[in-house]
């Protein structure tokens, strides 16, 4: 922790002094896609997730993952990481892992659902992260819909994604949904006259590969969300671990938890 603290002190300070832009710009941060062993790892991975996660949502007893129920209807947001502190190495890449647990007081499962389908109102709900999304294809539970995300952390880093989401039940009172990344374009100069997807040539690495799984669970006068996240990024340049180590823990921890306050917020309303 007091190596994080320090790592933390030294980012504010070149930050305050401008340095630290031009000490990443200046490493090779171009990293075209993942190498076929990056991928292939990374499905390798998920491959052992979604088992897990089918496993907990084919019961009742053991629907989420095991959580401090107490803390969380105080209002806490528990946020958890399943990976090491800078990811599962791979060739070139990191995969990281992080679950996310939540009580919303008076909410339902239905109400839940409505919000999570509505995805055209996306940018309304969690704003600033998602600036739009748009349902390509329609059947039934599965959907095919795209979303431009921005994250605002040492850089400012805008994509767009394509991504298959199906919604499941066990029971009224017990639901999910599964959404895997099946492209994701880093976007430069976005929202301007010269907005481009990068070519995988000129792409960083910020992010490769996303899934995202869904478990909510009606209980206690409210309703219990738990989201894990699963991502593939590019790895950490060499003599950079100490420096950008901390804020690859700290991307993923700070929205999940931002996801989660405001999906909260969206049903408060």
């Amino acid at each position: 922790m007091a190596r994080k603290r320090f790592a933390r002190l030294v980012v504010a300070r070149l930050l305050a002094g401008g340095a630290l832009l031009g000490i990443l710009t200046s490493v090779a941060l171009i990293a075209e896609e993942p190498t076929p062993a990056a991928a292939a790892g990374f499905q390798t991975y998920v491959d052992r997730v979604e088992p897990r996660l089918a496993k907990q949502h084919g019961s009742e007893d053991s629907f989420l993952a095991p959580v401090d129920r107490a803390r969380l209807r105080r209002g806490e947001v528990v946020i958890e990481q399943l990976t090491p502190a800078t990811g599962v190495e791979l060739p070139g890449a990191l995969v990281h892992d992080w679950r996310g647990t939540a009580f919303l007081p008076g909410a339902t499962l239905a109400d839940y659902e409505r919000l999570l389908r509505d995805f055209e109102a996306y940018p309304r709900h969690w704003a600033p992260e998602v600036v739009r999304a748009n349902v390509m294809q329609q059947q039934d539970d599965h959907y095919q819909m795209t979303m431009r995300v921005v994250q605002h952390h040492i850089l400012t880093v805008v994509t767009d994604g394509t991504y298959d989401v199906t919604f499941g039940r066990l029971d009224s009172q017990h639901g999910y949904s599964v959404s895997r990344s099946t492209k994701i374009a880093e976007i430069d100069a976005a929202g301007t006259a010269r907005e481009r997807a990068l070519t995988p040539g000129e792409e960083h690495g910020f992010l490769w590969r996303m899934n995202t799984y869904w478990g909510y669970e009606e209980r206690d006068g409210g309703l219990y969300l738990q989201i894990e996240s699963v991502s593939l990024t590019r790895s950490i340049p060499t003599g950079l671990g100490w420096l950008i180590g901390p804020f690859l823990e700290s991307v993923p921890r700070e929205s999940l938890e931002f996801t989660l306050r405001a999906t909260r917020d969206a049903l408060r309303k």
